[in-house]
């Protein structure tokens, strides 16, 4: 297989991946909507499932002789310059999110609350895209990148006006559409780690320890005015939303190196508003589905698909370098 076929081969690859990740997040949505539901106490829940997916990385990590070694790598890595030290802080997104889920994914609802943080997500992969953000490889703010988002953010439009000032207050809005951008940042951090590391699961535990450590203190704080919940769930569902989320944060640490982090934010949006769909046809929670949100899902996998199309210049390089 020439160089070009092969690179669109593990495009199209990274790209599937990145949508099954995407997936995971709406799943994780649902589940952390729902925990901080039952539990009554949104800061608890988003601690129990962030604390949850650090037990299984640091497992994980504890049994992969190149993850240990990753992980001693680290300190070396930030003393040459060549991970700056606010590059290990990819986590602060993730617990925003998290706490985002389980504060008010419970209200809007799994599909409201998913095209809540595309605006976030798919603004910062433009910007991060377009300005090499940590280091990253630069994509020019092509015609086809443009009018990708341009979709996907109609898809928003389209997914969530209907609901805006009825069941759906704006002021809950603000918190999904603020952790969107820092899943754009996370993404872009998270994979110039791994990149330096050269190791998945060393660079996701990094992820969970900072999220976990931020989560901890607010949680703290947040306790100590409130007092403790009355009581913890029995149902062993409603704890996977850690372990879900370090398998997508996982997927993506991987495939952003790939595609980049619009690409990537795309690909995560079309599995994100596909889950969402699904998981509020068959396990609703907060405000129903409507057909509006199947619209915005079929924008939405337009626009990845045409942000994914390689441009010309670049197209003509790839064969450039493989003639060399």
């Amino acid at each position: 297989m020439t160089t070009e076929p092969r690179h669109r081969l593990l495009l199209a690859i990274a790209c599937l991946a990145t949508v099954v990740a995407g997936l995971g997040v709406a799943a994780q949505h649902r589940v952390n909507g729902e925990l901080g539901q039952v539990i009554g106490d949104g800061f608890t829940a988003a601690l129990i499932s962030f604390s949850s997916g650090l037990v299984i990385l640091l497992i994980a990590s504890a049994v992969s002789p190149r993850a240990r070694a990753a992980f001693c790598a680290i300190r070396p890595l930030v003393a040459s310059g060549e991970l700056r030290w606010w590059m290990l802080l990819g986590g602060l997104g993730g617990a925003f999110l998290v706490l985002g889920q389980s504060l008010v994914a419970g209200i809007l609802g799994v599909a409201i609350f998913t095209v809540a943080t595309v605006t976030g997500q798919t603004a910062m992969g433009l910007w991060i895209d377009a300005t090499g953000f940590a280091g990253g490889r630069r994509a020019p703010v092509t015609p086809q990148r443009l009018i990708g988002t341009v979709l996907t953010l109609a898809a928003v439009v389209v997914s969530v006006a209907p609901e805006i000032g009825g069941q759906v207050p704006v002021a809950a809005l603000v918190l999904p559409l603020l952790a969107g951008l820092g899943v754009g940042v996370q993404a872009a951090v998270n994979g110039r780690v791994r990149v330096a590391t050269e190791s998945p699961i060393a660079a996701t535990t990094v992820n969970f320890i900072v999220g976990t450590a931020a989560l901890a203190v607010v949680t703290g704080v947040h306790l100590l005015i409130s007092g403790l919940p009355q009581s913890l769930p029995s149902d062993p569902i409603l704890y996977l939303g850690g372990a879900i989320g370090a398998g997508f944060i996982a997927i993506q640490t991987i495939t952003v190196a790939r595609i980049g982090v619009l690409v990537l934010g795309l690909c995560l949006v079309m599995g994100q508003l596909i889950g969402a769909l699904v998981l509020d046809l068959v396990a609703p929670i907060g405000v129903p589905t409507t057909a509006s949100t199947a619209i915005g899902a079929g924008l939405t996998l337009v626009g990845v698909l045409v942000a994914s199309i390689p441009g010309r210049r670049r197209g003509r390089q790839v064969a450039t370098a493989a003639g060399r």
